[in-house]
């Protein structure tokens, strides 16, 4: 079973021309490519919408920023509890 779908796009011709050399000069398909270019954008866009979550949560909570690493070391230390205690 075909796990991809088909996208037809319409682009300028100068920014096709640059995308298609910096497709080559990374030896990759355009296909690729533009996987690969919309991944980094969906990513650039989603940490501040996570990040500014965990703000709002960590202040409803009441932790500050000095907490954080205090609150990894916890939940790691309970983690490697519960896995030897199995």
């Amino acid at each position: 079973m075909r796990t991809t779908k088909t996208l037809s796009i319409t682009l300028p011709p100068e920014m096709l021309s640059r995308a298609e050399k910096l497709a080559r000069k990374e030896n990759r398909t355009m296909s690729e490519f533009v996987r690969e270019t919309l991944r980094l954008y969906v990513r650039e866009r989603w940490w501040p919408e996570v990040n500014a979550d965990g703000r709002e949560r960590a202040n409803a909570l009441g932790i500050r920023e000095e907490d954080v690493e205090r609150l990894i070391d916890e939940a790691r230390r309970e983690k490697r509890g519960k896995r030897a205690a199995k």
